[in-house]
C-alpha cells in the first residue's frame, strides 16, 4: 500500500506586508506618544496658570482687606485727642514726602505730586494689631509685588519707615506684569488684547475720592479737584496681571490671568 503525501502551498506574509504594517504602526505609536506629550505639556501649562491664579487671589483679597480697613481708628473716635500721633490715623492711606506737614495731590502715570500713593505703590495706615497704628505697605519692584508692616512713627515718613531696604518688606506676588514694556504688553495684548488699555501699562492701585460735584459720589482722585489728596481717598481699587511661568504649550503664547477687586474705606474721616 502505498501513502501519498500532499503538501498544501502555506500562505503567509512577504517581507514588504511585514515592513508596511511596521511603519503603519510606527506612525499610529508616534501619534499616540505625541498626543500623550502635548497633554502632559498642556497640564503642566494649566497647572501653572492656577498656582498664578490662586496667588494672585490671595494677594488681591488681603490688598482688599486692608483697604477696607485703612484709616482706623480715626482721632474723632477718642472724646480726648491721644497724646502719642501713633494711636490714631490721621489719614487712610499715608503719603510721601513731607507726611502729616503738606498732602501730596495724586496723580496718574506719573501725574500729582504724590510719590507714594501711586500706580504701583500704596502705604494704608490702620491699626494692624493691638500695638497700636501700623503702616501697611504694597509696592512693585520689577516683576514682583512686596508687601510690608512697620509701626507708625512720629516725624518719619512712611516710605522711608516700611520699604525694602529697611528690611521689613517681603515677596508677596510674582510675575505681576502691570509694569511691563513697550514690547511685552505688544505681545500680551495679541493674545489678550483687552488687557493693558490703550496700550499702556495697567496701574495696580486707583483711587477714588469725593466728588465735589456728585453724581457721582466718588471720582478718580486725579479727577476729584480739590479732594485729590490721600487724606481723602475712600475706596481703593486693585488691578493685577500675573504671568505663569510657562507658555502655551501648543502656540507658545504667555498664559496671564486678570484680577480686579476693590476695597471701601468703613472708617470716617478724622
Amino acid at each position: 500500500m502505498t501513502i501519498v503525501q500532499k503538501f498544501e502551498r502555506q500562505k503567509g506574509f512577504t517581507l514588504i506586508e511585514i515592513m508596511v504594517a511596521m511603519a503603519v504602526f510606527l506612525v499610529i505609536c508616534g501619534a499616540m506618544f505625541g498626543l500623550v506629550n502635548m497633554s502632559q505639556k498642556r497640564f503642566q501649562t494649566e497647572s501653572q496658570v492656577l498656582d498664578s491664579f490662586q496667588q494672585a487671589r490671595l494677594g488681591l483679597d488681603e490688598v482688599v482687606r486692608d483697604a477696607g480697613d485703612m484709616g482706623f481708628p480715626p482721632q474723632n473716635q477718642y472724646s480726648v485727642a491721644p497724646l502719642a500721633p501713633t494711636f490714631d490715623a490721621i489719614t487712610p492711606v499715608a503719603w510721601s514726602p513731607n507726611y502729616a506737614v503738606t498732602s501730596c495731590l495724586i496723580g496718574t502715570a506719573g501725574g500729582g505730586t504724590c510719590t507714594t500713593p501711586s500706580d504701583f505703590d500704596v502705604i494704608f495706615e490702620e491699626q494692624y494689631d493691638n500695638t497700636g497704628v501700623n503702616w501697611i505697605r504694597y509696592t512693585l519692584q520689577g516683576t514682583t509685588l512686596w508687601r510690608g508692616v512697620a509701626p507708625k512713627a512720629a516725624g518719619v515718613d512712611p516710605a522711608a519707615q516700611v520699604s525694602i531696604a529697611a528690611g521689613n518688606m517681603s515677596p508677596y506676588v510674582t510675575n505681576v506684569m502691570n509694569n511691563a514694556n513697550a514690547a511685552q504688553i505688544a505681545r500680551f495684548r495679541a493674545a489678550y488684547p483687552a488687557m493693558f488699555p490703550g496700550g499702556n501699562p495697567q496701574p495696580i492701585f486707583q483711587y477714588y475720592c469725593p466728588n465735589p460735584a456728585a453724581p457721582p459720589a466718588l471720582r478718580r482722585c486725579q479727577n476729584a479737584g480739590a479732594n485729590n489728596s490721600p487724606d481723602n481717598v475712600v475706596d481703593v481699587e486693585v488691578t493685577l496681571i500675573v504671568r505663569a511661568t510657562r507658555s502655551d504649550a501648543q502656540t507658545r503664547a504667555p498664559r496671564l490671568v486678570e484680577l480686579n477687586g476693590r476695597g471701601h474705606r468703613l472708617n470716617p474721616n478724622r
